[in-house]
């Protein structure tokens, strides 16, 4: 197997040799970075677990704790410049820090599994892992400790903090340890989203193009055109809105639910359905115009549901309740409005 280009070379230790990384991304690690983030390759986008050497680092060098999700480590070496520590990196099945944490897989028994697996104890003198505070649900400190001989030290959320933290003795300000989730953050995560579902949405539009053609007479393929069409449309119009517009308002939205959050975006569209119903009176009678007032609701109240796995501001029970709760009532409106679409064409 090739070496991965952003290995240096090898550092020499009383363990043997530890693989050193460069802290500069390249086009490559970059490329890398927006295809997982359009959801290309997104499961398999991992390095190997293991001990790593940033700089010349000696046996007292900050020992900093990641997951073997790439786009992770990525973001970690990268703000390591000028400095010598060492990366311990968690077999985390591929899966970010935060996530991780949450299914177990950045927890405490891998924790003390890989402290062992990689010799660190021999490799170097101090006994301070300095773990992401994102990582903190799923690991028990004391336990690592008791079994390790290693304290751990939680780190600032963001990794462009960590050189300010080890300068400052291992102090974290109240600003390194403040979660924020602003627009920048939001929309950095609608590429995985909307690649996700978009399929789904090519799929549905396509349907509708085929229904279009459905008429009292029979079928017509001239009507599958003509009133497909502006069908696809409004299915964009919808699936752009819920997958774009939730991240991006989503503090101002009303409702703690995104179900809901959704659903106030989609109702949101009603002038716009209604100037395009009253514009094409002969191809949408007021069936249809109420089919797409139950349809695009539905649309924009699930991609919204679908953001709740990537924001702080949700908790795991609380989306388990959500979904049981607004999964059948999207899907009951949303075959409601097309059974009233398709009695449309026959009317």
């Amino acid at each position: 197997m090739s070496q991965a280009l952003w290995i240096t070379g090898d550092l020499e230790t009383s363990v043997g040799r530890v693989p050193q990384v460069s802290t500069h991304l390249t086009w490559r690690d970059r490329l890398g970075t927006m295809m997982v983030r359009s959801n290309i390759q997104r499961m398999s986008y991992s390095v190997v677990p293991g001990l790593y050497a940033v700089g010349n680092p000696a046996s007292d060098a900050p020992v900093l704790v990641s997951a073997n999700y790439k786009l992770s480590f990525d973001c970690l070496r990268k703000e390591l410049t000028g400095i010598d520590a060492w990366i311990l990196v968690l077999d985390t099945k591929g899966i970010n820090v935060w996530c991780a944490a949450g299914k177990g897989t950045f927890g405490t028994e891998e924790v003390i599994r890989m402290i062992k697996e990689t010799n660190l104890s021999a490799a170097v003198s101090q006994r301070t892992l300095i773990l992401p505070q994102l990582g903190a649900p799923g690991v028990a400190a004391h336990i690592v400790q008791k079994h390790s001989g290693f304290r751990v030290i939680y780190g600032p959320v963001r990794a462009c903090d960590i050189p300010a933290f080890l300068e400052s003795g291992l102090q974290a300000s109240r600003e390194m340890r403040k979660v924020r989730f602003d627009l920048s953050d939001r929309l950095a995560v609608v590429p995985v989203e909307l690649m996700q579902w978009g399929k789904y949405a090519l799929f549905m539009a396509a349907i509708l193009i085929l229904l279009a053609g459905l008429h009292s007479s029979g079928y017509n393929s001239d009507l599958a055109l003509k009133n497909g069409v502006p069908a696809v449309l409004l299915v964009i119009i919808a699936f752009f809105t819920g997958g774009i517009l939730t991240p991006a308002l989503l503090p101002w939205l009303p409702g703690r639910a995104y179900s809901v959050k959704g659903a106030f975006l989609g109702l949101l569209l009603f002038p716009f359905l209604a100037f395009f119903h009253f514009l094409t009176p002969e191809k949408s009678g007021m069936p249809e115009f109420i089919s797409w007032l139950l349809m695009i609701p539905a649309i924009t109240s699930f991609l919204s549901l679908q953001f709740t796995g990537a924001t702080t501001f949700t908790s795991m029970s609380g989306v388990k309740r959500e979904m049981r709760a607004a999964l059948p009532v999207q899907a009951a409106i949303a075959i409601t409005g097309l059974l009233l679409w398709i009695w449309a064409r026959f009317l």
